[in-house]
């Protein structure tokens, strides 16, 4: 299991054109943000956070619920994590999924949700709340096809209104049931 460390560094890798995390012992790891998506403090060397380690484990207990393996739940712990700390701010693109029917909702970070459009529904993590809009990463293994030729591959993050999402945090948890008579 993949443990959080002061040593670990994320920076920008041009010959990549992806931020990395350095992981020590010659291990590395390339996120899915390419140079177009990231800020411009992400650009030099910044230390694995607190923070980051913070979020890293949080993300990790709700992922646990999924039918990931486990280094498929790290890596998407860490994709999580590089989005929430170095993602640009972006505009929601809501208009690529469906709105549902009982309104808007107040997601919180970590909440797992149901996104749904024409051509497919998925599931997604919540990484930053805002107060109309959310970023959220796919947290299915196929890709979300979000029009005829644009989709989301896993772990990709997109901002989306709330108006669109349907907290499923239920469907992934299991609840102890007592047997009484």
């Amino acid at each position: 299991m993949l443990k959080p460390s002061d040593k670990w560094t994320w920076y920008y890798e041009d010959s990549e054109g992806h931020l990395m995390l350095d992981l020590g012992n010659e291990m590395l790891f390339k996120t899915n943000l390419p140079r177009k998506l990231i800020v411009d403090c992400a650009i030099g060397i910044n230390e694995f956070s607190v923070d980051d380690a913070s979020a890293y484990q949080g993300y990790k207990e709700q992922i646990a619920h999924l039918d990931l393996s486990e280094p498929r739940q790290a890596e998407l712990a860490l994709y999580c994590v590089a989005a929430k700390r170095f993602h640009k701010p972006v505009q929601p693109k809501s208009w690529f999924f469906d709105s549902v029917a009982d309104g808007s909702i107040n997601p919180e970070e970590g909440d797992l949700i149901r996104l749904s459009n024409s051509h497919n529904e998925g599931y997604f993590i919540v990484l930053e709340v805002g107060e109309s809009a959310s970023l959220c990463a796919s947290v299915c293994l196929e890709e979300f096809a979000l029009s005829g030729s644009k989709s989301l591959k896993f772990g990709e993050a997109i901002k989306v209104m709330h108006d669109r999402m349907a907290i499923v945090n239920h469907f992934f948890t299991v609840q102890p049931i007592r047997m009484v008579s």
